[in-house]
């Protein structure tokens, strides 16, 4: 006597959909499997089912952390700062070197200043002509971005403090360093290979310290920092698409809508986005219902809480092991990380010195696009 009742929802030939989807995604969650399975399949189920079928196509999910570093002695060193190519990175002696018409290392080169000088020599105002030059402004700013020097210990080679002071407002009020950043980042891209309009960005925030100035800050209880929080939105080369700058008390979640929306208006080709755990779940769901694009959360292989899905045929589908000391670079991850290493080399941007954050994130765009300028005109 055959028994009835009602025919399950996954059938066989599903379950080869199933393993497509966590070999592609071992680390993703059983809400992100069931997501992916009714994107694929349209077949609509719950938790407790998804679980049965892994189960039948000999999927399991394996938790705990990796082996403890007795176990991986005889394995390859890291690498140190000298590649197998023999290049060498960190300071050269190129960083050391200074153009004759640079006062300070701070300042543009005729070759760099040539890329950008329309943007900032191009105001067409009327009336008496200026009392300084624009690139005189524009070395000035440099100074302070990249020493962190205050604006009334500006060096006398320079304008008067108050006339850089006002100007630099001007400037970051008309967007023209973002406009500067944006259009030296498409050359980069061009440089590289890549499309002048991004299809994947990397989403992170780093919480920095604010200095007594005043102003909007908070406190970061994750970081333990008082200050302030820069969402930053990345492409694949880890060159700037969008910031904003909150106070440090702002969630991760709370403060990635409005860096993605300034990102997806000017760039509206981003398909996909790579974050970490902290915006995972709700967050992840509101920003792919309101802009349409997929969100991957990239997850540690050893996170106890998800663990990592295992196929029977095949051990650990996440093959790539941590170096000696447990330090392990996820793909798409370290990104964003080496970015924010990036504005840090600008010392203006280690703390928050300024009351608005508008003018924080001005700063930003100038401390990036200054370094884009000595990547472009780098013949290396």
């Amino acid at each position: 006597m055959t028994r009835r009742g009602r025919p399950k929802k996954v059938q066989p030939e599903h379950l080869p959909v199933l393993r497509e989807i966590v070999i592609g995604k071992p680390l993703a969650t059983l809400t992100e499997v069931r997501d992916a399975f009714i994107s694929k399949t349209g077949i609509v189920l719950y938790k407790s089912t998804l679980s049965k079928a892994l189960r039948e196509a000999g999927v399991t999910r394996h938790k705990g952390v990796f082996d403890s570093p007795e176990a991986r002695e005889g394995e390859a060193e890291p690498h140190d700062h000298e590649t197998e190519h023999g290049a060498r990175y960190g300071y050269q002696a190129r960083h050391r070197q200074q153009a004759p018409e640079q006062r300070y290392p701070s300042c543009l080169t005729d070759a760099e200043w040539t890329l950008v000088s329309d943007i900032f020599d191009g105001d067409g105002h009327r009336g008496l002509p200026p009392s300084y030059s624009r690139r005189q402004l524009v070395d000035a700013c440099c100074y302070v971005v990249r020493s962190g020097c205050s604006w009334r210990m500006l060096p006398t080679d320079f304008p008067p403090w108050q006339n850089v002071y006002r100007t630099f407002r001007r400037w970051s009020e008309q967007g023209k360093f973002e406009r500067m950043h944006d259009r030296l980042r498409a050359q980069w891209r061009a440089r590289e290979g890549r499309d002048a309009m991004p299809s994947a960005a990397v989403l992170d925030a780093q919480s920095t310290r604010h200095s007594p100035q005043g102003g909007t800050s908070g406190y970061d209880a994750g970081k333990k920092v008082k200050g302030r929080k820069r969402h930053v939105l990345v492409d694949t080369l880890g060159l700037i698409l969008a910031v904003s700058v909150t106070a440090a008390s702002v969630q991760d979640r709370d403060g990635a809508h409005p860096v993605m929306a300034n990102g997806i208006e000017k760039y509206a080709g981003i398909a996909t986005v790579f974050v970490d755990t902290g915006y995972a779940g709700r967050c992840a769901q509101t920003i792919h219902q309101q802009h349409g694009i997929a969100v991957e959360v990239v997850r540690h292989p050893a996170n106890a809480n998800v663990g990592r899905w295992c196929a029977p045929d095949q051990d650990d589908l996440f093959t790539r092991q941590p170096d000696a000391k447990g330090f392990m670079v996820l793909p798409k991850r370290w990104v964003v990380e080496r970015t924010h290493a990036w504005i840090e080399k600008a010392r203006r941007l280690v703390m928050h010195h300024d009351r608005r954050t508008e003018v924080s994130e001005a700063w930003v765009w100038l401390a990036a696009g200054r370094q884009l300028l000595s990547r472009l005109t780098n013949p290396a």
